[in-house]
């Protein structure tokens, strides 16, 4: 029987980026529906559901997308309420990268440190990315400061990642100029750059005079980087004298690639499935 993968995305066209991948993880046949939100779920679910049964179920699976990871995380939660029991198809959450990108800049910052010894310092920390790279490393024992620009903003999702993962490894704190980040991300082993596009979050100075650094991670693929002195190939690339390295976001791209396409295969090996932030890591992991 032939896989079947629906791609949900909340955007006015399916992300050609997800339709790619899910080729190359040799799905079958590709589903692509636009504009979806958490009204529009339900008869597209019954009918993935209800046209398989039993042990076919598992050749059906939903992937939620979009440029907006709210709106595809109430569209992940929309598809759960729809099923019935034990007939249900496989998930997997990530828009706009958020999973797949958090997860393999973890890994490749795993392969450097290890996090139960460690201070980690997340800039932009409160964006869907940035998120889930705090999760995952405090989920990992990592001490986690989660900056904004905005304190109250980054005490706000510090609290929630706390109850998420039954802790208290994450703390906020506000950067609004350069002084500020070179004030929090002392004493650092772990500095990575979540911010919008175009902002420097930490110049090159700064970051190459950390002297606790081992490893610093951008994930801004577009000019200006936000972590200075990282460029977009970066991989494992040293950084100042004390034996740090970086990475860029195509640095850690080939890891989220094949996390990525690792994951959609995996949708098809059950039917209850529901890969989000950690399920992806553990995939990750497998290639660190």
């Amino acid at each position: 029987m032939r896989t079947i993968l629906l791609q949900f995305d909340t955007d006015d066209q399916p992300s050609s980026f997800d339709s790619v991948v899910a080729v190359d993880a040799n799905v079958d046949v590709l589903l692509r529906y636009q504009n979806i939100g958490p009204t529009d779920v339900t008869p597209l679910v019954h009918g993935a559901m209800f046209t398989r049964g039993g042990d076919d179920l598992k050749n059906t699976a939903i992937f939620v997308g979009g440029s907006n990871v709210d709106d595809a995380e109430d569209v992940l939660s929309a598809c759960q309420k729809a099923f019935f029991g034990p007939v249900r198809v496989s998930l997997m959450l990530d828009a706009n990268g958020c999973n797949t990108t958090a997860a393999a800049a973890v890994v490749a910052a795993g392969r450097h440190v290890k996090f139960s010894d460690s201070r980690a310092v997340v800039l932009g920390g409160t964006g869907p990315v940035g998120r889930r790279v705090a999760q995952l490393l405090a989920g990992d024992g990592c001490s986690v400061t989660l900056t904004s620009r905005s304190l109250s903003r980054a005490q706000k999702v510090a609290d929630e990642l706390n109850k998420k993962i039954g802790g208290s490894l994450v703390d906020a704190a506000e950067i609004n100029h350069g002084n500020d980040a070179d004030r929090v991300c002392q004493d650092a082993q772990i500095v990575v750059g979540c911010g919008a596009a175009g902002i420097e979050l930490i110049d090159a100075s700064t970051v190459a005079g950390l002297s606790s650094l081992k490893v610093a991670i951008d994930l801004n693929a577009v000019p200006p980087a936000g972590v200075g002195g990282i460029e977009v190939t970066d991989k494992a690339k040293p950084i100042g004298d004390h034996g740090a390295v970086g990475y860029g976001a195509i640095g850690v791209g080939g890891l989220k690639m094949k996390t990525h396409r690792a994951a959609i295969q995996s949708l098809f090996e059950s039917n209850d499935k529901v890969l989000d932030a950690a399920q992806i890591y553990a995939i990750a992991q497998t290639f660190a």
